[in-house]
Protein backbone atom coordinates (compact mmCIF):
# COMPACT_ATOMS: atom_id res chain seq x y z
CA UNK A 1 0.00 0.00 0.00
CA UNK A 2 1.05 3.32 -0.70
CA UNK A 3 0.18 6.87 0.41
CA UNK A 4 -2.32 8.47 -1.20
CA UNK A 5 -1.14 12.04 -3.37
CA UNK A 6 -3.48 14.60 -2.62
CA UNK A 7 -5.04 17.29 -5.09
CA UNK A 8 -6.46 20.36 -3.61
CA UNK A 9 -9.81 19.19 -3.61
CA UNK A 10 -9.40 15.45 -3.39
CA UNK A 11 -10.67 14.57 0.27
CA UNK A 12 -8.35 12.72 2.75
CA UNK A 13 -8.79 8.71 2.86
CA UNK A 14 -9.36 7.05 5.70
CA UNK A 15 -7.09 7.13 8.89
CA UNK A 16 -7.15 3.19 8.85
CA UNK A 17 -5.47 3.01 5.47
CA UNK A 18 -2.19 4.72 6.85
CA UNK A 19 1.07 3.00 6.72
CA UNK A 20 2.74 0.86 9.50
CA UNK A 21 6.04 2.21 8.07
CA UNK A 22 6.24 4.79 8.32
CA UNK A 23 4.01 4.37 10.98
CA UNK A 24 0.97 6.34 10.17
CA UNK A 25 2.15 7.82 7.09
CA UNK A 26 -1.76 8.48 4.82
CA UNK A 27 -1.32 11.33 2.59
CA UNK A 28 1.06 13.71 0.81
CA UNK A 29 0.28 16.66 -0.86
CA UNK A 30 -2.17 19.50 -1.04
CA UNK A 31 -1.78 22.79 1.26
CA UNK A 32 -2.33 24.47 5.15
CA UNK A 33 -5.47 26.04 4.28
CA UNK A 34 -7.79 26.65 7.23
CA UNK A 35 -10.18 24.36 5.49
CA UNK A 36 -7.70 21.28 4.84
CA UNK A 37 -5.88 21.89 8.32
CA UNK A 38 -9.67 21.53 10.04
CA UNK A 39 -10.53 18.46 8.14
CA UNK A 40 -7.32 16.88 9.08
CA UNK A 41 -7.92 17.39 13.24
CA UNK A 42 -11.95 16.01 12.72
CA UNK A 43 -10.93 12.98 11.14
CA UNK A 44 -7.48 12.48 13.52
CA UNK A 45 -4.74 13.41 11.08
CA UNK A 46 -2.04 16.03 11.38
CA UNK A 47 0.46 17.15 9.01
CA UNK A 48 4.23 16.55 9.89
CA UNK A 49 6.95 17.27 7.27
CA UNK A 50 10.49 19.27 6.85
CA UNK A 51 11.10 22.00 4.27
CA UNK A 52 12.61 19.76 1.79
CA UNK A 53 9.49 17.47 1.85
CA UNK A 54 6.37 18.01 0.27
CA UNK A 55 3.15 18.33 2.75
CA UNK A 56 2.96 14.87 4.86
CA UNK A 57 -0.24 13.62 6.81
CA UNK A 58 -0.36 11.47 9.57
CA UNK A 59 -2.70 9.09 11.62
CA UNK A 60 -0.31 7.12 13.48
CA UNK A 61 -1.32 3.58 15.57
CA UNK A 62 -0.93 3.77 18.40
CA UNK A 63 -1.25 7.44 19.35
CA UNK A 64 -0.25 9.03 22.61
CA UNK A 65 -2.51 11.57 24.89
CA UNK A 66 -4.15 12.35 28.44
CA UNK A 67 -7.44 10.61 29.62
CA UNK A 68 -8.54 13.99 31.90
CA UNK A 69 -10.20 11.68 34.00
CA UNK A 70 -7.22 10.41 35.14
CA UNK A 71 -5.17 13.38 35.22
CA UNK A 72 -2.65 13.52 38.28
CA UNK A 73 0.12 16.21 39.07
CA UNK A 74 2.88 14.77 41.10
CA UNK A 75 4.00 16.30 44.66
CA UNK A 76 7.03 18.16 43.60
CA UNK A 77 4.97 19.85 40.65
CA UNK A 78 1.93 20.17 43.13
CA UNK A 79 4.44 22.53 45.57
CA UNK A 80 5.97 24.37 42.40
CA UNK A 81 2.30 25.10 41.11
CA UNK A 82 1.60 26.45 45.03
CA UNK A 83 4.45 28.67 45.37
CA UNK A 84 5.70 30.11 41.87
CA UNK A 85 5.12 33.61 40.44
CA UNK A 86 4.81 32.66 37.29
CA UNK A 87 1.87 33.77 35.51
CA UNK A 88 -0.68 31.74 32.82
CA UNK A 89 -2.81 33.13 30.21
CA UNK A 90 -4.44 31.24 27.27
CA UNK A 91 -4.38 32.89 23.43
CA UNK A 92 -2.68 36.03 25.43
CA UNK A 93 0.19 35.81 22.24
CA UNK A 94 -0.71 32.63 20.26
CA UNK A 95 1.74 33.60 17.58
CA UNK A 96 4.68 34.05 19.94
CA UNK A 97 4.00 30.87 21.54
CA UNK A 98 4.27 28.98 17.94
CA UNK A 99 7.56 30.94 16.94
CA UNK A 100 9.05 29.97 20.53
CA UNK A 101 8.19 26.69 19.80
CA UNK A 102 9.79 26.55 16.23
CA UNK A 103 12.78 28.87 17.07
CA UNK A 104 13.74 26.62 21.11
CA UNK A 105 13.57 22.89 19.19
CA UNK A 106 17.18 21.24 19.37
CA UNK A 107 16.08 18.82 16.92
CA UNK A 108 15.27 19.76 12.89
CA UNK A 109 12.55 21.98 13.46
CA UNK A 110 9.51 20.87 11.32
CA UNK A 111 7.04 24.07 12.29
CA UNK A 112 8.37 26.25 9.43
CA UNK A 113 7.60 29.48 8.01
CA UNK A 114 4.46 28.36 6.37
CA UNK A 115 3.10 25.71 9.20
CA UNK A 116 3.67 29.21 11.52
CA UNK A 117 1.29 31.17 9.05
CA UNK A 118 -1.26 28.38 8.23
CA UNK A 119 -1.84 28.03 12.72
CA UNK A 120 -1.83 31.58 13.25
CA UNK A 121 -5.17 31.35 10.51
CA UNK A 122 -6.86 28.65 12.34
CA UNK A 123 -6.00 30.34 15.69
CA UNK A 124 -7.87 33.80 14.25
CA UNK A 125 -11.00 31.42 13.23
CA UNK A 126 -11.23 30.00 16.85
CA UNK A 127 -9.82 26.25 16.52
CA UNK A 128 -5.73 26.53 17.55
CA UNK A 129 -5.27 28.01 20.63
CA UNK A 130 -2.36 29.14 22.89
CA UNK A 131 -1.26 28.40 26.53
CA UNK A 132 1.50 31.17 27.61
CA UNK A 133 3.55 31.20 31.05
CA UNK A 134 5.37 34.36 32.01
CA UNK A 135 7.65 35.86 34.28
CA UNK A 136 6.47 39.67 34.52
CA UNK A 137 6.12 40.28 30.91
CA UNK A 138 8.43 38.12 29.46
CA UNK A 139 7.48 34.52 27.68
CA UNK A 140 9.45 31.98 29.23
CA UNK A 141 7.06 28.70 28.45
CA UNK A 142 4.30 28.22 26.34
CA UNK A 143 2.28 25.35 24.48
CA UNK A 144 -0.27 25.35 21.73
CA UNK A 145 -2.65 22.84 19.93
CA UNK A 146 -6.00 22.77 17.82
CA UNK A 147 -9.24 22.52 19.72
CA UNK A 148 -11.53 19.57 17.93
CA UNK A 149 -14.47 20.09 20.33
CA UNK A 150 -14.23 18.58 23.88
CA UNK A 151 -10.75 17.14 22.45
CA UNK A 152 -7.63 19.58 22.45
CA UNK A 153 -4.67 17.90 19.88
CA UNK A 154 -1.46 19.31 21.26
CA UNK A 155 1.26 20.12 18.83
CA UNK A 156 4.48 21.61 20.55
CA UNK A 157 5.50 22.87 23.72
CA UNK A 158 8.42 25.29 24.96
CA UNK A 159 10.10 26.78 28.29
CA UNK A 160 13.37 28.80 28.95
CA UNK A 161 12.79 28.76 32.83
CA UNK A 162 12.52 25.41 34.89
CA UNK A 163 8.88 24.02 34.57
CA UNK A 164 7.29 26.48 33.23
CA UNK A 165 6.64 23.78 30.10
CA UNK A 166 5.01 21.96 32.33
CA UNK A 167 3.38 24.63 34.31
CA UNK A 168 1.77 25.30 31.00
CA UNK A 169 -0.09 21.63 30.41
CA UNK A 170 -0.74 21.12 34.01
CA UNK A 171 -2.65 24.02 34.37
CA UNK A 172 -4.30 23.35 31.00
CA UNK A 173 -5.33 20.13 31.40
CA UNK A 174 -7.22 21.68 34.45
CA UNK A 175 -9.13 24.56 33.06
CA UNK A 176 -9.93 22.31 30.03
CA UNK A 177 -11.58 19.67 32.09
CA UNK A 178 -13.43 22.29 33.89
CA UNK A 179 -14.71 24.00 31.11
CA UNK A 180 -15.83 20.01 29.79
CA UNK A 181 -12.40 19.02 28.02
CA UNK A 182 -12.07 15.23 28.16
CA UNK A 183 -8.82 14.16 26.25
CA UNK A 184 -5.73 15.78 25.13
CA UNK A 185 -3.79 14.13 21.93
CA UNK A 186 -0.07 14.22 21.91
CA UNK A 187 -0.08 12.18 18.50
CA UNK A 188 3.68 10.67 18.66
CA UNK A 189 4.95 9.02 21.77
CA UNK A 190 7.90 10.55 23.49
CA UNK A 191 9.73 10.28 26.22
CA UNK A 192 8.29 13.89 27.94
CA UNK A 193 5.01 12.89 27.28
CA UNK A 194 4.89 10.13 28.92
CA UNK A 195 6.11 12.28 31.85
CA UNK A 196 3.34 14.69 31.81
CA UNK A 197 1.40 11.24 32.05
CA UNK A 198 -0.26 10.47 28.89
CA UNK A 199 -0.82 6.78 27.74
CA UNK A 200 -0.52 4.78 24.30
CA UNK A 201 -4.18 4.10 22.61
CA UNK A 202 -4.87 2.13 19.73
CA UNK A 203 -5.99 4.44 16.77
CA UNK A 204 -9.22 3.17 16.32
CA UNK A 205 -10.16 3.89 19.93
CA UNK A 206 -8.97 7.43 19.73
CA UNK A 207 -11.01 8.08 16.61
CA UNK A 208 -14.43 6.66 18.57
CA UNK A 209 -13.41 8.91 21.00
CA UNK A 210 -12.91 12.17 18.64
CA UNK A 211 -15.95 11.07 16.55
CA UNK A 212 -17.94 11.34 19.72
CA UNK A 213 -16.70 14.81 21.24
CA UNK A 214 -16.01 16.87 17.72
CA UNK A 215 -18.96 18.64 17.40
CA UNK A 216 -19.50 19.34 21.38
CA UNK A 217 -18.14 23.12 22.34
CA UNK A 218 -16.28 24.01 24.60
CA UNK A 219 -14.81 27.66 25.55
CA UNK A 220 -11.80 27.36 26.71
CA UNK A 221 -11.21 31.52 26.54
CA UNK A 222 -12.63 32.00 30.11
CA UNK A 223 -8.97 31.86 31.86
CA UNK A 224 -9.32 32.51 35.41
CA UNK A 225 -5.90 31.68 37.29
CA UNK A 226 -7.22 31.08 40.53
CA UNK A 227 -9.09 28.49 39.06
CA UNK A 228 -5.56 26.42 38.91
CA UNK A 229 -3.80 27.56 42.13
Amino acid sequence: MQPVFLELNRPFPSPNNALDDPNGLLAIGADLSPRRLIAAYDNGIFPWFSDDQPVLWWSPNPRIGLDLSLHTVNKSMQKFMRKTSLQVSVNRDFSQVIKRCAALRTDETWINSDMIKAYIALHQLGRAHSVEVWKNDELVGGLYGVLVGKVFCGESMFHTETNASKLAFHSFCHHFKQHGGVYIDGQVENPHLISLGMQAIERENFLDLLCKHKDDQVNINCWHQQEIF
